[in-house]
């Protein structure tokens, strides 16, 4: 089990550059499904989550070719070898249930177990099969947490989601793209990687509009063709840098990074005195020009303020001035890392979906567990401006969603290493 040790570190200074979106690639390799052509994917980042789901792939047939040295990544699904996903590897991560819509559209057949992932709360797979129901899927589910969806034919309809997840909404486009007919999803999830997938389902031939609104319409295509595309930036690691930026009192310039994904980051920072302002390079983030001090947030659905980044975000809060106070309506289970956070010297209360925080404590080092991916940033974060040093084990969450995660921080002034223990 390796650990993160991680010490004062003053103010982090320099540049960083974002990579790819993890919750935008692992759709998109998903939907290399859909077609028997090669498809080519750049800015693809090296992260475990990435290297499972292609280890997936590939026992369904799936050729993989990677280039880490230039992040392009070669998928083709010419010859598909079976459509039962292997229970190891779905069980290690919850993106694999990305591949249900996909194999059913494409061979009439998914047989796939309940998968894992991070434990922040109920991730209800029920609005996935609602999907699928509606399309003409018929899935059954064993005492074992075996699904097997089968359908003759797939048929376009509207599908209401009860709640505007992303997962669900992603794999009812990759199953529509290839029905007969039209879907319309309302109250559909509106991420950024929604696009993403969506433009390049229609790089490949297929019919997507309103991708990024609530209302998504799908008009199936008898087949889809190899393309070429190039993923987005990672909005969540940008916002990682962002707070780092503020919470270590620094100035980081943050490249490839597309402002209109991390608005409502922006707006928290600067309502807490953070000077943040675009040049030619990129957004420049400075936590040492004003006296920060607190405010509140409530995590929403996008384009709400993103759960992913409340743990962040807390942690930072608090060394500001100041109570601020924390809502969290995405999933009822994000607040783990507050007894963390605690043990380092936070003042952190929680009741429900609340956290009040009080600001301005001085940290200090300890031993705390990443117990989930953002949480686990949290606590490096926290690290970088504690007394003392932080050990943090459990990084394999850490190291599921961030690419190059110590290069990164070390190249800024970060003092962070890993160890085997």
């Amino acid at each position: 089990m390796a650990k993160f040790i991680v010490e004062k570190s003053g103010p982090l200074r320099g540049e960083v550059s974002i990579s790819g979106a993890k919750n935008s690639v692992l759709p998109i390799l998903a939907a290399t499904l859909l077609t028997d052509d090669e498809c080519i994917i750049d800015e693809v980042p090296d992260l475990k989550d990435v290297t499972i789901l292609c280890s997936l792939l590939a026992s369904l047939g799936v050729k993989i070719e990677r280039n880490l040295e230039n992040s392009r990544l070669t998928a083709s699904a010419g010859q598909l070898i079976t459509n039962h996903a292997p229970e190891e590897l779905v069980r290690m991560m919850r993106a694999s249930i990305l591949v249900m819509g996909p194999l059913l559209a494409r061979t009439g057949k998914c047989v796939i177990n309940l998968p894992g992932g991070c434990a922040i709360g109920e991730r209800p797979v029920e609005l996935h099969f609602k999907g699928l129901r509606a399309l003409g899927a018929q899935i059954d589910i064993s005492e074992n947490g075996v699904v097997t969806a089968t359908c003759d034919k797939l048929i376009g309809t509207t599908i209401y989601l009860d709640f505007p997840s992303v997962g669900a909404t992603e794999n009812i486009i990759t199953t529509a793209a290839l029905a007969e007919g039209t879907t319309i999803i309302e109250n559909a999830a509106q991420e950024p990687e929604i696009v993403d997938l969506a433009n390049f389902i229609n790089k490949m031939g297929g019919k997507i509009k309103g991708a990024g609104t609530d209302t998504i319409k799908i008009e199936g295509v008898e087949s889809l063709h190899g393309t070429e595309h190039s993923v987005i930036p990672d909005r969540i690691e940008a916002g990682t840098f962002m707070i780092a930026a503020a919470i270590t009192r620094g100035s980081i310039l943050i490249k490839n990074i597309v402002p209109d994904h991390v608005k409502p980051i922006i707006a928290k920072l600067k309502e807490c005195g953070v000077d943040i302002y675009m040049t030619d390079d990129g957004m420049v983030v400075r936590g040492d020009v004003n006296p920060l001090i607190s405010t509140d947030i409530k995590t929403l659905p996008y384009p709400g303020f993103p759960t992913d980044i409340q743990s962040p975000f807390m942690a930072f809060l608090t060394t500001v001035q100041g109570r601020s106070i924390v809502i969290e309506t995405v999933f009822e289970n994000r607040y783990m890392h507050v007894l963390e956070l605690n043990s380092m010297g936070a003042r952190i209360k929680t009741e429900g979906k609340c956290a009040i925080i009080e600001g301005s404590k001085k940290l200090h080092g300890t031993e705390v567990n990443a117990t989930d991916l953002r949480a686990g940033a949290a606590l490096v974060l926290a690290g970088f401006v504690a007394e003392g040093q932080t050990i943090v084990s459990d990084i394999y969450h850490i190291e599921r969603g961030y690419e190059k995660f110590i290069e990164k921080f070390a190249a800024l002034g970060g003092k962070i290493t890993r160890v085997e223990d």
